[in-house]
């Protein structure tokens, strides 16, 4: 292992579920305003995933008040506290980017079954990753 594989070891983490495209998540990030810190859910689509390693990052789509909001989050971000799976969508492209021209139903990502076994998986990654962040954040 090289030294640039050991350096970014250390920023990585551990616990992050497993989620794909048209996936709908919740994902908590620590904002600042002023000199206080909150946090703040954004839930939406994910319609892309891009890069490996430290480089990873997913976007996120919803509809707020008519209007498309995009956000674009580093999943090894010390900003990003969790990621948590609400509903397994079933895509059959890598970047759902044409969802930026539907309007209505039209956006809806047919959902994929998954079995109980898998539920529970995906549940106990996230606590994981819950327990994992607040240790990050004590820290």
């Amino acid at each position: 292992m090289n030294r640039l594989d050991e350096y970014s070891k250390k920023f990585t983490k551990k616990h992050i579920p497993n989620f794909e495209i048209g996936d709908t998540v919740d994902v908590v990030v620590l904002i600042m305003e002023g000199e206080k810190e909150r946090k703040q859910t954004f839930t939406g689509t994910v319609i892309g995933r891009r890069g490996s390693g430290l480089n990873e990052t997913f976007t996120v789509r919803r509809i707020v008040q008519g209007e498309g909001v995009e956000r674009t989050f580093s999943i090894h971000s010390s900003k990003v506290i969790t990621i948590k799976v609400k509903r397994k969508g079933k895509a059959r492209r890598a970047k759902l980017y044409y969802l930026r021209d539907r309007v209505g139903k039209a956006t809806k990502v047919k959902e994929r079954i998954w079995s109980a076994k898998a539920a529970k998986q995906s549940a106990k990654e996230s606590k994981e990753a819950e327990k994992e962040a607040e240790a990050m954040n004590k820290a």
